[in-house]
């Protein structure tokens, strides 16, 4: 039934070979052409076997552009293929007796792989032998006995030679020492061999010669000839006339390759009808081979033939043993043993990797990624393999030729998904127990530049203080690339903005490396509070892909400023008083401080404090308003002269301030009607209880200029006093649009101060209460024409 089943699974085998040969040559651009057969000596190296480019009808450049190798079994590099020249040389030396041992002709197989296209082709190297071996003998010496009744024409076999050599380099025959007794002839056995066999010509005598020796010579074919020696010394014998005879004539057993040492494989017997010392039979091989005794070793008592060495199927699968039974009187008697070794699966399938494509590109469609050969030492189902990867991997094996696969990418590949596949190639054969053997391969993903890159966010919102200091960095911007190497590399450039007014280059600039922002100079909130411009981000890939990302930077206030004082100006050489009725009440409006600070927010709100008075308790001050009002009635004590410091200081990190001086003149009354308070702004001025005072002060004008010395002082005195009181209050420059000077603005916060409290007082210097030079009211220019036409 087992012999069944193989030949059952060989007619399978044969069918499948059938079908792989058809698809084969089919395939056309991966089919080989017609096997070619070379021939070489062995121990030749650098020997030039042919020229491969020509034999193959192509030419050397076409020969190293198809990416042409020389594969062969095993991993010695037995080839050398030269890619200039197209010559196929001999890489080491060849020992024919290694490779092929006595099998005749010696041929190695090997291909001709061709991957672009993928073309195999397969030839042969037959290895000629050369007479590099002589012939030898087991033994140095050789001892035979023989009775002396041995009659003429006795045929004795001799132990043979052995030459590692074949064909006529091979053993061929062998000669004797000429003597009266014995010639020797060569025989042939059925496996080719050659073994020499002594005759006997002349009858011997014990007692006339008791001893012979001879010499027995090996010659071979080769040229010159090669020859071994080894010396017969012959025992002449009482007569024994029986000699052993074994129960069969030959043994077959079967033994499994895989048998455990020192096991008993067969048992031989023998008999012999002497008795005594001519009765006793001892076993021994005969005619046997080095790797024979090596191999196998018998009992010389019990004939048990017992195993001393592992068996090897793939190396030998057939054993044949000559079994020699002598017995005391020197006689024997020729058994043969044939050991037929069984196959089990004792070797793995074996994986051989021609060649590799790492990496690939992630773009790139159908892809040839490796390229590599499967083979199995056993026989039958134990030497028939499959070949498989993994399932959830974009990969295909494809058969290409008798026992060659090909690694192909299934689609383009995304690195980015994966930059790296392992790959498992498990080789099974399909015996039993199964045996495989895996492989792994890394196969990478090159990159290619298909993503742009990223900003890790749309826009950017920077803050930066103002005043910074210049080359300060104010923030950054990321961008990411899902890509590799230099499609990867980043470069950060600013775009043109697009306010054409906005000097952006002067303002920012980008770290190309590392998308650092920083401010090329100081900022000034109070001249640029934002302002906006685009980033990009553009690899180095080719093309370079690139995205943009908008910048919004924000200038926060600094308390750069210290609040400014509009009013009372601080400017004038002979700054006026503020003119205070005695007869005032409390909350008496005196004045109005106004500031204003450059800053913004918090940095520009005001607060205003009293600080030193000629009378503290007399005036307070609004601390928001800046209004200076009487907090008391004034009194007699009260000094005519109050001088009043004022504080006004912002509420910013530190606080910014500035102090105001306010000089006020206590006055028992106007020299002048005023205007009338802004509940009547359209009433005549000079009527009403303001005339008495008027009438006095023209009075005393009269009577000064009754003298006239006393009328020019007086008048160049008030001459020079309103020029004076004019440069103060403009600062060299015209009246404030409207007819109001500039240093005159309104306490109220409306830009002018009100009719009321508009005037201009001029006294002399160092003058008292009564020291008027005089107090004219400042009217706007269209009632002032109302006045001088009334």
């Amino acid at each position: 039934m087992a012999e069944n089943a193989m030949e059952a699974g060989g007619e399978r085998f044969l069918r499948q070979r059938q079908v792989l040969f058809l698809f084969v040559f089919l395939g056309g651009s991966l089919a080989g052409s017609q096997s070619r057969r070379y021939s070489v000596a062995e121990e030749e190296r650098g020997f030039l076997i042919a020229n491969l480019a020509k034999d193959l009808g192509l030419s050397v450049g076409e020969l190293a552009a198809r990416g042409a190798q020389v594969v062969s079994k095993g991993n010695r590099q037995l080839f050398q293929l030269n890619h200039q020249t197209g010559d196929l040389l001999l890489h080491e030396k060849l020992d024919r007796e290694e490779l092929c041992g006595p099998a005749e002709p010696c041929v190695l197989h090997f291909q001709i792989l061709l991957q672009n296209p993928l073309q195999f082709i397969t030839n042969e190297l037959q290895v000629t032998d050369i007479n590099d071996h002589s012939p030898a003998f087991y033994e140095n010496e050789m001892q035979l006995k023989i009775l002396e009744s041995t009659p003429p024409g006795t045929i004795i076999p001799l132990g043979n030679a052995e030459d590692l050599d074949v064909g006529r380099n091979s053993l061929q025959n062998y000669t004797i020492t000429p003597n009266s007794h014995f010639h020797v002839l060569t025989r042939s056995r059925r496996d080719g061999k050659k073994y020499p066999e002594l005759v006997l010509d002349k009858a011997l005598d014990r007692e006339e010669q008791s001893e012979l020796s001879l010499k027995l010579t090996a010659l071979d074919g080769g040229t010159p000839p090669r020859s071994g020696t080894v010396q017969i010394h012959i025992l002449v014998l009482d007569i024994n006339d029986n000699a052993p005879e074994f129960t069969q004539s030959l043994y077959e057993v079967q033994v499994l390759e895989d048998s455990a040492i020192n096991s008993v494989i067969v048992t031989v017997s023998a008999s012999d009808l002497d008795t005594g010392n001519f009765g006793t039979i001892s076993y021994a091989f005969f005619h046997v081979s080095d790797e024979i005794r090596k191999t196998f070793q018998i009992n010389p008592i019990t004939g048990d033939i017992q195993l001393i060495k592992y068996l090897n199927f793939e190396a030998i699968n057939t054993y044949e043993v000559d079994i020699e039974a002598k017995d005391g009187g020197g006689l024997s008697g020729k058994s043969t043993v044939i050991v037929e070794v069984i196959d089990v699966n004792d070797n793995a399938p074996e994986l051989t990797l021609s060649s590799i494509i790492s990496p690939i590109p992630e773009n790139s469609p159908e892809t040839v990624v490796a390229v590599f050969s499967v083979s199995d030492l056993d026989s039958g189902d134990n030497g028939r393999v499959v070949c498989s990867i993994g399932t959830d991997l974009p990969f295909l094996l494809k058969p290409s030729a008798e026992n060659f696969y090909t690694l192909v990418s299934e689609s383009g590949l995304d690195r980015e998904s994966q930059a790296e596949y392992n790959i498992t190639i498990t080789v099974t054969d399909l015996g039993t127990p199964r045996r495989h053997t895996q492989h792994n391969l890394t196969v990478r993903v090159a990159d290619v530049n298909d993503n742009a890159p990223a900003f890790s966010q749309p826009a950017y919102t920077l803050r930066v203080r103002e005043n910074n200091s210049p080359a300060l960095h104010i923030g950054t911007v990321r961008a990411t690339d899902a890509d590799a190497g230099a499609n990867a590399q980043l470069t950060y450039s600013l775009l043109p903005p697009s306010d054409p007014h906005l000097p952006l280059a002067s303002l920012v600039a980008i770290n190309p490396d590392t998308g650092q922002l920083f401010a090329l100079r100081a900022l000034d909130y109070e001249a640029l509070r934002a302002f906006d411009f685009q980033v990009r981000a553009a690899d180095r890939g080719a093309p370079a892909l690139s995205s943009q990302a908008r910048v919004r930077v924000l200038v926060a206030d600094a308390n750069d400023h210290a609040p400014v004082v509009l009013y009372p100006p601080q400017n004038a050489s002979a700054p006026c008083p503020e003119l205070l009725p005695r007869a005032a009440e409390p909350g008496y409006l005196l004045a109005k401080v106004v500031a204003v600070d450059g800053d913004a927010g918090q940095n520009a709100w005001l607060s205003y404090r009293l600080l030193q008075a000629t009378e503290p308790g007399l005036f307070g001050v609004g601390a928001h308003s800046g209004e200076v009002r009487t907090a008391r009635p004034l009194s007699e004590r009260d000094a005519p002269r109050q001088r009043l410091l004022l504080l006004v200081r912002d509420h910013g990190e530190p606080p910014l301030s500035a102090s105001v001086a306010l000089h006020v003149l206590l006055v028992d009354g106007f020299s002048q009607p005023y205007l009338p308070p802004p509940e009547a702004p359209g009433r005549a001025p000079g009527a009403g209880a303001d005339e008495p005072l008027t009438v006095s002060l023209v009075g005393a004008l009269a009577c000064v200029s009754a003298l006239l010395v006393g009328a020019l002082l007086a008048l160049g005195a008030g001459w020079l006093c309103r020029r004076g009181g004019a440069a103060s209050a403009g600062g060299g420059s015209g009246p404030a649009e409207g007819g109001v000077p500039g240093q005159l603005l309104d306490v109220g916060g409306t830009g002018t101060l009100a009719h009321s409290y508009r005037y201009e007082v001029c006294l002399a210097g160092g003058s008292g209460l009564d020291e008027f030079k005089f107090l004219k009211p400042i009217l706007p220019s269209g009632l002032v024409q109302d006045i001088g036409q009334d």
